[in-house]
């Protein structure tokens, strides 16, 4: 039986590869994401800054998770940091995931601020953190991450 998730997949263009190859590691296990972020799939055209902001906005509003793509240039990106930021401000569950086969990412700033699980690329971690099963900030390689912060966090 499949599990659908809605989901908003942020991530650095050049990343774009990756989404497919998420979607496929979760497939394995039965869940269908149904990805609401901008990618090569359903480009953007559009040049307006705000009106690129409103569509975002509305994209992240419509999805219950964030999942943020972390690799080599992501915490570069201001429109990631921008995002992370919108889907806090939106209640979104914040999950950041390694880019498969990535060893030494630096996590964006915004994702420190509010992230609500870091995992690697292994398909029952990642699910476990989008169910909010999984709470945990890892390093790529699965071993326990410190965060910036410090900050003891839950689930109710």
């Amino acid at each position: 039986m499949s599990k659908e998730k809605n989901v908003f997949i942020s991530h650095y263009s050049k990343d774009d590869e990756h989404i497919g190859k998420l979607k496929d590691l979760l497939d394995h296990k039965g869940y269908t994401i149904k990805n609401s972020s901008i990618d090569s799939s359903k480009p953007n055209q559009a040049k307006n800054t705000e009106y690129i902001k409103s569509l975002l906005r509305s994209r992240i509003q419509w999805a219950g998770t964030t999942v943020v793509l972390i690799g080599p240039d992501t915490h570069k990106r201001e429109w990631v940091n921008w995002e992370i930021e919108q889907s806090n401000k939106t209640g979104n569950r914040i999950i950041g995931l390694y880019i498969h086969g990535e060893t030494d990412s630096i996590v964006p700033e915004a994702f420190e601020k509010y992230g609500d699980a870091l995992v690697g690329w292994d398909s029952g971690h990642v699910i476990d953190a989008i169910e909010g099963r999984c709470n945990n900030f890892e390093n790529p390689d699965g071993t326990e991450r410190q965060g910036k912060w410090q900050i003891q966090k839950g689930t109710c």
